[in-house]
């Protein structure tokens, strides 16, 4: 809008409180503005070459030598562990005679945190005897990512089975049309439902949300996301939760298509992305069929611009990076970060510091891993580019993401949505030999659970652990190693039982599983 309408705005469109209020929000947006644009100026110098932060350590560790037997115990798959996927009831799943109405759910954050929140979807679905319509996806503010359930995934298979669980519709019949994300963003509704707490239980939904069900034959609850509880459910409701996730909820084909792709070219590399042909998948498994198969790690490098401001630690870009990232985070969060009160050797010691690029490799050369090992490297963007990742690739150059592996023709379909590319990397990162987050986070958990679900090998960082090590600027490669060894000996897909508050989609066992 030009300026001579916004004054006319002003002057003919509200009264003088309002105005003001609206003047002091226009000078807080405009002064944020001109810090982001401070901070942009600053974040430009982040691309600069970056200083290893432990060269004596990389040093020790681009020389490494690994034992043939250490390289076959990191690669030998879990053992059977006592535990098998067990999702369905006791007794027959069944639909209610008569539906209470439809129930409408808008879930947020992304990809790992919706699919939580779909899950979550169904099972209040069936608590309620509602027909629930597929869910609505929020705008990832992040990202700007506007994909729909439908464009991640596959809804005829998400509908056919649950199809004896819970009525589920694409969308709301005509008599109900109105009730849209808009309607609800106008004003209050008395269809919607908003003060559905964090972690509510399944009372509180049949207080609350049925009533509404039973009056307007419709309910609308936004926000949704972590909106049920983990504990005291029937134990057939967490089953159902447990179904939702690891077999109703599946991506689409052409996801599916790409992530079989990749997953081919880790295990059988033959030339680069440019030599690829159209039929370079069946070519591929044709030829695996006379080749030993090789196996890969999936690292997801969650290093992101906004987990490294918001973790107020420092990673060693120089005082540059450190003003554009307290610029970030003062204008994104206005002082809210809690981690900014302590110094970085605090952080670090208690493990709450996300490892960088550096140190991920380092942690996995100490492990075992050699420079032979596939590497596939799943985040959407990291922080710092490729110069933050170039000590990285020196110790591991056969490093791949799916922008290496794939042709611009592939990449077509989910090059400019953040929640397709998410859903590639989830599903090759499920279907490799090992998985490894850099840093806790929903992606992190997702896969975790849904890999312990089929009993694969996981590595878990051990945050604290490493902090310390790091901060010993003087420590030799062999006491680094031995330590890093020791203390992830039981972090590698061992079984953990859920224990009361914590989530069934990250500790599967012993909700979505029974003892063989």
């Amino acid at each position: 809008m030009e300026l001579k309408n916004q004054n006319h705005w002003l002057s003919h469109g509200c009264g003088a409180s309002s105005c003001f209020s609206l003047l002091l929000f226009i000078m807080f947006f405009a002064s944020s503005l001109i810090q982001l644009s401070h901070a942009s100026t600053s974040m430009s110098q982040e691309q600069r070459a970056i200083k290893p932060r432990h060269s004596r350590l990389l040093k020790s560790a681009l020389k490494r030598d690994i034992s043939t037997s250490q390289l076959s115990d990191l690669w030998t798959p879990l053992e059977n562990q006592g535990w098998r996927p067990c999702v369905e009831c006791g007794s027959e799943p069944s639909l209610p005679e008569k539906s209470e109405g439809y129930m409408q759910v808008f879930l947020d954050g992304g990809l790992n945190q919706q699919r939580m929140g779909i899950c979550d979807a169904v099972v209040v679905a069936k608590l309620l005897n509602a027909t629930l319509v597929i869910p609505h996806l929020e705008v990832n503010p992040v990202w700007q990512d506007s994909s729909t359930f439908m464009d991640i995934f596959d809804v005829d298979h998400f509908i056919d089975v649950l199809k004896d669980d819970v009525s589920i519709v694409e969308e709301l019949p005509e008599e109900f049309s109105w009730s849209t994300r808009g309607y609800y963003a106008a004003t209050t509704r008395d269809t919607r439902i908003k003060d559905a707490p964090v972690h509510a239980t399944a009372n509180w939904y049949l207080k609350n949300v049925w009533p509404v069900l039973r009056s307007h034959g419709i309910a609308a609850i936004a926000p949704f996301s972590h909106r049920l509880t983990f504990d005291n459910l029937p134990m057939e409701m967490q089953r159902l939760r447990c179904k939702v996730n690891f077999q109703a909820l599946r991506f689409v084909p052409h996801v599916r298509k790409l992530g079989d792709a990749l997953i081919n070219r880790l295990r059988y590399p033959q030339g680069s992305s440019g030599e690829m042909g159209t039929n370079y998948l069946q070519e591929v498994t044709d030829a695996g069929q006379k080749r030993r198969v090789g196996k890969f790690v999936v690292l997801h490098l969650r290093f992101d611009k906004d987990m490294a401001a918001h973790s107020a630690c420092d990673f060693g870009g120089g005082k540059a990076e450190k003003l554009a990232l307290a610029k970030y985070r003062q204008v994104i969060w206005q002082g809210r970060v809690l981690n900014s009160q302590f110094t970085d050797e605090e952080l670090r010691s208690q493990g709450r510091c996300p490892l960088t690029p550096e140190e991920i490799g380092l942690l996995l050369a100490a492990l075992g891993f050699d420079n032979s090992t596939r590497l596939y490297l799943a985040s959407h963007k990291v922080y710092g580019g490729k110069a933050r990742i170039s000590t990285l690739t020196r110790l591991f150059p056969l490093m791949e993401s799916k922008m290496s592996l794939a042709s611009a023709d592939e990449l077509s379909k989910i090059k400019a949505n953040a929640s397709l590319l998410a859903a590639v990397d989830y599903y090759v990162g499920l279907h490799s030999d090992i998985f490894i987050s850099a840093s806790p986070g929903n992606m992190h958990n997702a896969l975790v659970g849904h890999r312990t679900y089929l009993n694969l090998k996981t590595i878990r960082p051990n945050m604290a652990l490493m902090g310390q090590l790091f901060l010993k600027k003087s420590i030799s490669w062999s006491e680094f190693q031995q330590a890093v060894v020791a203390g992830h000996r039981t972090r590698q897909g061992q079984l953990r039982l859920r224990k009361p508050k914590q989530s069934i989609y990250t500790y599967p066992v012993p909700d979505c599983m029974c003892q063989a």
